[in-house]
């Protein structure tokens, strides 16, 4: 078999393997999931996943569990802790807030869709409505806390992961609202100086809100009962030692939401906190994420042998450098260095000249759009200075373009298909590829503008800069991934070094777009390597400027939330 069919159909086997081994874990002893929509407020409609644990029914309901992911993420974030209450026996509806995911925009609006989800989960004819409990990570936390505010009898307990009450993000806490609350608050949260204005997160027992909603004047301690779970009272603090994106991967921070379910609602399957196995769900979605890209590169070889595509077939046969010389290495390393550089200023710059607006409704896609297009001019202006040796490319603009299309449909199919007969969707954590929405697919058409001068610039300059003469594959390679993703792999590990040593990130004030970095890394790696791949086949930096800004564009939009309605 030849090797561009060989990594072709690899990339579907990945893909199958993958997602069969993450459908059979969220499905384990019986449990179905269905993709649901119901309206809102204002007539907007909201999607939700929907575990129903095997033998509810009607006549023999199970408590209800309306789980939310926090901003900028989706509701498959939160299957970790919706596939471990499901398997207690909890009805879970795992929801996307407004202006995430498949629910109508606009973001923040309508207590962030937490009422009109709390209003379904109990429409429900298999939910005991006298066990409701309500789980919420982060942005999530304050959508619960809005459907608690405006159902106070609606719900028995909650869990606020990573989040907070008052601050004037929701109604401040009290000894007796909300009902029986965990919260859950890791040591290194990123927010703890946002969320309970304290400088870390080992030191939340610390903050006056929480203390005002424990009903205490001095410091919470943590694991130690407050108040009365009949009353409604119940109060109980955790700090698992992980990050704030963390908690969706931690075996102690679902752990917690499991006992304080077990204790607070009637019902269900007892079994111990420990007993977990939603990681191999997200081991799962790795592999099918790896098979994605496998299939991408496969995709693209498999349609350059074709009669249509063949002409495009080149070897890369000019070079930037002879050798790895002390001007390759200020190149490389200015590559990675640049971007990272610029990345809070450029993001705080986008926001303020470009915000959100009708046209350009994804607050943070807005912001990544004009880091890249400044970067990709520094990067061009960067090659005029450090010259190198020039290099020939080739320049089939039209087919170029129609290849890129077609090797992006090609994988967009298999999300499809995992989306239709699996339930899930590419990810690992919360870097997650999945299909669009008709809506974020128009909002994606406006976006791909920008992305599209992003890769032009800045793979032209990667191709006709770092190039060497007689360099291996593996080489090319690692170069590669180096200079677009190792700059900001160093210096995540130096912030998240300060992180757990001194339980503050280097720059405390840019918690959101430190995670929102941790995206990166992946991200550029994966860009790395389609561009690589693409070039070496057809000595031509346009396909892999053209799939990675496609790919790009679609991953950035599908995973945001949307500020403002369109159309």
């Amino acid at each position: 078999m030849q090797q561009h069919w060989r990594t072709f159909i690899s990339g579907w086997v990945l893909i199958l393997l993958g997602s069969l081994l993450a459908y059979f874990i969220q499905t384990s002893g019986g449990i179905t999931i269905k993709d649901v929509r119901f309206t809102g407020a204002a007539g907007k409609t909201l999607a939700a996943h929907l575990y129903i644990p095997a033998g509810v029914t009607p006549q023999a309901p199970a408590p209800g569990i309306l789980a939310v992911h926090g901003y900028i993420n989706s509701r498959e974030v939160q299957s970790g802790f919706a596939i471990e209450f499901a398997r207690r026996g909890y009805v879970v509806l795992a929801m996307d807030q407004a202006g995430h995911g498949y629910s109508d925009a606009p973001a923040f609006a309508n207590g962030f869709g937490g009422p009109a989800g709390l209003t379904y989960l109990r429409s429900l004819d298999i939910v005991d409505k006298d066990n409701i409990g309500l789980e919420g990570h982060s942005m999530g936390g304050w959508s619960i806390l809005a459907a608690a505010n405006a159902f106070p009898d609606g719900y028995k307990s909650m869990v606020l992961e990573g989040s907070s009450t008052g601050g004037g993000r929701s109604t401040p806490g009290t000894p007796a609202w909300p009902r029986n609350v965990a919260v859950v608050f890791s040591q290194f949260d990123e927010f703890a100086p946002s969320m309970w204005q304290v400088p870390r997160g080992s030191e939340v027992g610390n903050s006056v809100n929480l203390q005002a909603l424990f009903g205490t004047s001095s410091t919470v301690t943590t694991g130690q009962l407050y108040g009365d779970i009949a009353q409604g009272t119940a109060r109980i603090l955790h700090s698992p030692p992980v990050t704030h994106p963390g908690d969706h991967i931690s075996h102690a921070a679902i752990g917690h939401a499991l006992d304080w379910f077990a204790q607070t609602l009637e019902g269900g399957t007892p079994l111990p906190a420990s007993d977990q196995i939603w990681f191999f769900k997200e081991l799962g979605t790795l592999l099918a994420l790896i098979g994605f890209v496998v299939l991408l590169c496969g995709s693209f070889s498999v349609l350059l042998a074709t009669p249509a595509f063949a002409g495009l077939r080149s070897k890369p046969d000019t070079f930037a450098h002879s050798s790895r010389s002390r001007q390759w290495w200020l190149t490389a390393a200015l590559s990675a260095v640049i971007p990272v550089l610029t990345f809070y200023p450029l993001m705080r710059w986008g926001g303020q000249l470009l915000g959100a607006s009708a046209w350009l409704p994804q607050t943070i896609t807005t912001q990544v759009a004009f880091w890249g297009m400044v970067n990709g001019l520094i990067f061009t202006g960067m090659g005029l200075i450090l010259r190198a040796a020039p290099v020939r490319f080739t320049r089939a603009l039209a087919p170029m373009l129609l290849i890129s299309l077609a090797t992006v449909s090609i994988g967009y199919l298999a999300v499809l298909l995992a989306q239709f007969f699996f339930m899930i969707d590419f990810r690992f954590w919360f870097v997650g590829v999945k299909a669009l929405s008709l809506t974020q697919f128009q909002i994606m058409l406006v976006y791909l503008l920008p992305f599209s001068g992003f890769f032009l610039l800045a793979l032209r300059a990667l191709h006709s800069g770092l190039t060497v003469f007689g360099d291996s594959r593996r080489n090319q390679y690692v170069g590669n991934v180096m200079a677009l993703a190792g700059g900001f792999l160093a210096f995540l590990l130096l912030q998240y070094g300060s992180l757990f040593l001194r339980g503050t990130l280097l720059t405390p004030a840019e918690s959101l777009n430190t995670i929102v970095m941790i995206q990166f890394v992946p991200l550029l790696t994966i860009v790395a390597i389609i561009s690589t791949y693409t070039y070496r086949r057809t000595a031509s930096y346009l396909p892999g400027a053209f799939i990675n800004a496609l790919f790009v564009s679609w991953y950035i939009v599908a995973g945001q939330a949307t500020q403002f309605p369109v159309g």
